[in-house]
């Protein structure tokens, strides 16, 4: 291919992002219209941009993750909802209950690591060096399996849009 190619006046790429960001809507939907019973293993890692727009955390959450939390839906959530643009839940934080609201724009990354699938998004804001965050481990009665990171299943979608 060539080096000039034509900037596109069609947004592919937010297209893509939209639909890839509705696979994790309809999996969460599934999730709760079977009560908030996972089924089989699954189990989800989804991290959000915690200042994102209509992102709703508590506030001592926010201060501890300031840009970035994931949050693990396993074993202890509750309140489950989902509708077109978002979806919320309740969740523990060292015992400490918690509800949160995340717009499906907010979220960065979905995991789920029973089936090695993934999806990772663009930043809602592009941002350079971002700091390290610390990752949240909500509440679990057993340890967490970690998502695999050899690549194998994840969509990483970048279209390197031209500044």
């Amino acid at each position: 291919m060539s080096d000039n190619t034509p900037d596109s006046l069609i947004p592919y790429d937010e297209i893509v992002q939209e639909a890839l960001r509705a696979v994790v809507g309809r999996v969460l939907g599934a999730v709760e219209k079977a009560g908030g019973q996972l089924p089989g293993a699954h189990h989800f890692y989804i991290t959000f941009r915690t200042h994102a727009p209509g992102v709703d955390i508590p506030a001592h959450l926010k201060a501890r993750f300031p840009d970035e939390m994931t949050i693990v839906l396993q074993n202890k959530f509750w309140d489950l909802k989902v509708a077109e643009d978002h979806f919320s839940v309740g969740l523990t934080f060292n015992q400490v209950p918690a509800a949160l609201f995340i717009p499906f724009a907010a979220i960065t990354a979905f995991v789920d690591p029973a089936v090695d699938f993934g999806l990772q998004f663009q930043a809602i804001e592009a941002e350079l060096d971002e700091p390290a965050h610390e990752t949240a481990q909500n509440d679990s009665p057993e340890p967490l399996a970690k998502p695999v990171e050899d690549g194998s299943n994840v969509v990483a979608v970048d279209f390197g849009r031209k500044k």
